[in-house]
């Protein structure tokens, strides 16, 4: 996909200086304007970087929290939890993973409707590599320094709160 040409001016700065004349200062309308802007150019940054391994950044992810756990495996419930996505997108994701040889599915012997998604050893070379792969490219974010990164997860981290993501 080529690049789309750079503009001669701030989109986001122009849209909230009308935004401004039109109906008033609001500056969230901004914010989260780059914020959603952000979230596009990270998405493809990233995706760029582990689509060679057959993985989207959710199947990355999903293959990562995988590696954490103790023995290699969760169960799909508490994937979706620790993801924070809908038990759909789950399924799709793991199934995703299972045709690619990066996991592999079992009956959940502790519940007897529940399945255990286990990562493969193939799974376990793929995240490594991705891994080391997105660390050298900063995860996107090499725009920053690792103190401004900090900054932008501690501002965030309120709205996340405030989503329920989580308790203080």
């Amino acid at each position: 996909m080529p690049k789309p040409l750079s503009l001669s001016f701030d989109p986001i700065a122009r849209a909230d200086e009308l935004w401004r004349q039109r109906w008033g200062a609001v500056p969230a309308m901004g914010a989260i304007t780059s914020v959603m802007r952000a979230h596009q150019i990270l998405l493809a940054q990233v995706d760029a970087v582990v689509k060679p391994y057959g993985l989207t950044f959710a199947r990355y992810e999903a293959l990562v929290l995988l590696t954490f756990s103790k023995a290699g495996e969760l169960a799909m419930s508490k994937i979706g939890e620790r993801l924070m996505v809908h038990p759909t997108s789950v399924t799709n994701t793991v199934d995703r993973l299972v045709r690619s040889g990066y996991v592999a599915k079992r009956p959940n012997p502790n519940d007897g409707r529940g399945t255990l998604a286990s990562i493969t050893d193939r799974g376990r070379e793929i995240v490594e590599q991705a891994t080391r792969d997105l660390m050298a490219m900063d995860f996107g974010l090499s725009a920053y320094d690792e103190e401004q990164c900090a900054e932008i997860f501690a501002m965030l981290r309120p709205l996340r709160i405030a989503a329920g993501d989580f308790e203080q």
